[in-house]
């Protein structure tokens, strides 16, 4: 299969300088190296594309015969890949600082293996009714509390932890590769800088217990489906000292049986009577705040929308109220006794005697039937 432009696999142009071509590995590199994508190949397949495109470029010579002659001029089995080597150092100095980087150590020596905890999230459910005025809610998380026994040691009570005889406590060792070193977090202890010989029987060596804290949420009139709360210091502790992580309280809103929400603006539907539906007259309906009443004019036909202006739900930055949406639905009555069918059938008889003005709708749509089909 033909390899791709080495120029292309980096993303730089034909006359990139070292430093624009430093800077496109770097990028890819944290992308795809495969301590951030384990089991993953095809982004393991990018990484070493990546790696050596990077290699041959920072090489002056190797550069020059690409540039000449393709991949035909870096291939050792064609003769190619020309002496030189400066672009290692190059390479090794990039390579260093993206695996530092990986790790959270850093290129630099003496760098403290010191992380901040991560970010947890909580999913909050509640009514639309909390959400319009605003709530205060009571959220239980697990947290990790330090360990009573050993207190935050992790040593056994009567032990206590020792350097890493591997790193020295530096929590970082330098591995010889080729012609390139590298920096990477001390596989013995794991970056802490010592070992726990005797772990404490209750954390295990973590010198941390998972518990369950309570947290008061407190939850402002307004809020939407699907915003976030954040609570500083309240998710994962950090390492080393380092700071805590924070607690996102993600809020979902429950289906309300009666009103749908569209931002600010509340929508429902209100069946009313065929005859009050023709006659007009006074109906009651539901807002957050109580019953209100509104009239409905004679005449009024299906779907018709009414804006109560206010009656919405207040924005929670402006705190400007959105409206209430009233969608009239004329219900068709049921179970109808022989009288009333009688009277139906009567008022049907009068009514067709003169559709186009009783039903304007009705007469203009069968006008447009009619003419569709020529007839």
């Amino acid at each position: 299969m033909a390899k791709r432009d080495l120029y292309e696999i980096l993303g730089v142009n034909r006359d990139a300088s070292e430093d624009e071509l430093k800077k496109a590995y770097r990028k890819l590199a944290m992308k795809f190296h495969p301590d951030r994508n384990p089991d993953n190949k095809e982004a393991e397949e990018k990484f070493k594309e990546v790696k050596e495109a990077y290699e041959i470029l920072t090489d002056s010579n190797k550069r020059a015969a690409y540039d000449r002659y393709g991949h035909a001029g870096v291939d050792p089995s064609m003769g190619g890949g020309g002496g030189g080597g400066q672009g290692f150092d190059g390479f090794a100095d990039a390579f260093g600082d993206i695996f530092g980087d990986i790790f959270g150590g850093g290129g630099g020596r003496g760098r403290s293996n010191v992380y901040r905890g991560a970010d947890l999230r909580y999913n909050l459910e509640i009514t639309l009714e909390e959400a319009a005025r605003g709530a205060e809610k009571t959220i239980r998380i697990p947290a990790l509390e330090e360990c009573d026994s050993c207190h935050g040691s992790g040593a056994k009570p009567g032990t206590q932890p020792k350097t890493c005889p591997t790193c020295g406590g530096a929590g970082q060792v330098r591995i010889q590769q080729g012609f390139f070193s590298i920096q990477q977090t001390c596989p013995k202890c794991h970056g802490s800088g010592r070992i726990i010989p005797e772990p404490c029987s209750s954390c295990g060596g973590a010198g941390r217990i998972k518990r369950q804290k309570t947290l008061e949420v407190k939850i402002p009139a307004g809020i939407d489906d699907g915003m976030r709360l954040r609570h500083s210091g309240h998710g994962e502790p950090g390492v080393n000292g380092g700071p805590a992580g924070d607690l996102y309280v993600e809020i979902h809103i429950k289906q309300h049986p009666v009103f749908q929400r569209d931002g600010d603006d509340l929508h429902c539907e209100m069946p009313i009577s065929f005859t009050t539906a023709a006659l007009g007259g006074e109906i009651e309906i539901p807002t957050l705040d109580g019953a209100a009443g509104i009239r409905i004019p004679a005449e009024t036909q299906s779907a018709k929308v009414f804006r109560l202006r206010g009656k919405g739900i207040r924005n929670v930055r402006s705190h400007a109220p959105g409206d209430l949406m009233v969608h009239v639905i004329v219900e068709t009555p049921v179970k109808l006794t022989e009288r009333q069918k009688e009277l139906l059938r009567e008022f049907d008889e009068i009514a067709s005697s003169n559709a186009e003005r009783h039903n304007p709708k009705a007469k203009s749509w069968m006008d447009k039937v009619k003419d569709f089909f020529g007839a």
